[in-house]
């Protein structure tokens, strides 16, 4: 991560998975436990490029990856498979996930 927890990624072509989610207020210690368990997970991640994340009432999350198939790995990791489970199940009153292909970014350096 960087200043202000923005994520430096590559030039384009690359991929965002973004995670959109309302928490059930279940598990609190539990849920904060794996997520961070999980970020730490996902940076070993063959692919991985970087993430960024904000939550008040509704929570986003953007993971960059290098290619789908860092993604499906990244989905079926088995870890991470028993987040999916736990999330479905206890920590998510309504979620979505939603697969990109960023083709274009730029920034506050950009625009000089």
């Amino acid at each position: 991560m960087t200043q202000n927890d923005i994520a430096i990624t590559p030039h384009p072509p690359y991929y965002a998975v973004i995670f959109t989610s309302h928490r059930a207020h279940i598990g609190g210690e539990e849920y904060i436990k794996m997520a961070e368990k999980m970020v730490s997970l996902a940076q070993e991640q063959p692919g991985y490029l970087g993430h960024e994340s904000a939550r008040e009432d509704l929570g986003i999350t953007v993971s960059y990856w290098e290619s789908l198939e860092a993604i499906r790995s990244w989905k079926m990791n088995g870890e991470h498979l028993i987040a999916q489970k736990m999330g479905r199940e206890k920590w998510y009153s309504a979620f979505k996930t939603r697969i990109c292909l960023v083709e274009r970014d730029y920034g506050m350096e950009e625009l000089g």
